[in-house]
């Protein structure tokens, strides 16, 4: 979880690859409308957020369903958010990809390609809640190379370097 650029989907994506675990792009879960919205500048609501936040806790239910084991990259920016993802789940894990606005705005200005415009980078700081310890996450510098990220997860997740038990670990 974070901020938009904080690096959500890079490290999710590698956290996977080196567990061997599935990927998802949360952003992958927005209607259309959501991303016209967020394309055009306007932030979303929470009323915006509810539908793609159940579809992501589908998705975390299925996966967990069927003993398989995933990341999914969501900002999940309020603890309501987190609690949709979370929810009864005690093997959900959030981790928080904490950094500055100031690198977040520069990583943002080189991104191409993207629906999220840096326009929206106050907005999305603005609605962060940072996660408290009753909710267990594992909080991270973005300030290091991904590489180096994802070993400090993987460690704090005390999975060392291969696959073990079911669960998700929320990149988000």
């Amino acid at each position: 979880m974070g901020v938009s650029g904080c690096g959500k989907s890079t490290i999710a994506s590698m956290l996977a690859h080196r567990l061997n675990w599935t990927f998802e792009e949360g952003d992958w879960f927005h209607p259309p409308s959501n991303v016209e919205k967020m394309h055009g500048g306007v932030p979303l609501t929470d009323e915006d957020r509810w539908p793609w936040l159940h579809g992501i806790a589908a998705w975390i239910d299925a996966t967990r369903r069927v003993g398989n084991h995933g990341t999914v990259a969501c900002s999940a920016l309020k603890r309501a958010y987190r609690d949709i993802l979370v929810g009864n789940r005690p093997d959900v894990r959030v981790v928080y990809l904490k950094g500055g606005r100031d690198l977040i705005a520069r990583r943002l200005a080189a991104r191409d390609g993207h629906f999220m415009p840096p326009s929206l980078l106050d907005s999305q700081f603005a609605t962060l809640e940072e996660p408290q310890s009753d909710e267990h996450p594992i909080v991270v510098s973005i300030v290091r190379h991904p590489r180096e990220i994802v070993a400090e997860i993987v460690k704090r997740l005390g999975k060392g370097a291969a696959p073990s038990s079911p669960g998700i670990a929320a990149a988000r």
